[in-house]
């Protein structure tokens, strides 16, 4: 099977619930709101997004890395409140190799315990192993994080270890991340049907 991924196409990625769109410069107008009012969202951020020269900062980053193959971001839009929620991003693309990881995922928190990040992942999971060829998907988060830490491994994701002080927190504390990842052979192997039948 033939596997293509192009950095410049604009890969559209949605189901009854969750639709992503690539992120774009114009998009700071829909997510400000979420730097005004909820900065505490970056608590476990590496890059802190929690004012609006913040955010326009996190955006342009983001778009930086994409023109460079390194990374695509999208933007989360609810379709079941018809609002934008949040971004995530693939990041770290090594074509070569076949890995990415996968993160800067966040969401306002009106739009978080609602199922929309489960519909995400299964279409980012979905992307990346059916559609780009990924051998594996890498998930690297503060240690501290506890919540996201759950949700990671609710995803079917294995934990793998800590990098032991290897970023800096926003407050410029160091901290240590956890590796979690899934690998191809076990998405077909039974991790798809398992969070497919976890999705409200």
């Amino acid at each position: 099977m033939l596997y293509i991924f192009d950095p410049e196409t604009d890969y559209i990625l949605e189901d009854e619930q969750a639709l992503l769109r690539p992120l774009q410069i114009s998009d700071f107008e829909n997510l400000k709101t979420f730097a005004i009012n909820e900065p505490e969202l970056w608590t476990y951020s590496l890059q802190h997004a929690g004012t609006e020269p913040a955010m326009k900062q996190y955006i342009e980053k983001a778009l930086i890395a994409k023109e460079k193959g390194l990374a695509y971001p999208f933007i989360v839009f609810d379709k079941l409140k018809q609002r934008y929620a949040g971004t995530t991003r693939l990041y770290d693309i090594d074509l070569s190799n076949k890995c990415l990881s996968l993160g800067y995922t966040w969401y306002g928190k009106e739009f978080q315990g609602t199922g929309l990040n489960k519909h995400c992942k299964f279409l980012l999971f979905e992307f990346v192993f059916e559609q780009m060829g990924m051998e594996r998907v890498e998930f690297r988060l503060d240690s501290q994080n506890e919540r996201s830490m759950r949700a990671i491994k609710g995803l079917g994701c294995s934990f793998e270890g800590v990098l032991r002080s290897n970023g800096y927190r926003p407050d410029g504390t160091r901290r240590d991340s956890a590796i979690l990842s899934m690998l191809r052979e076990e998405w077909y192997a039974g991790k798809k049907e398992l969070l497919k039948n976890k999705l409200i």
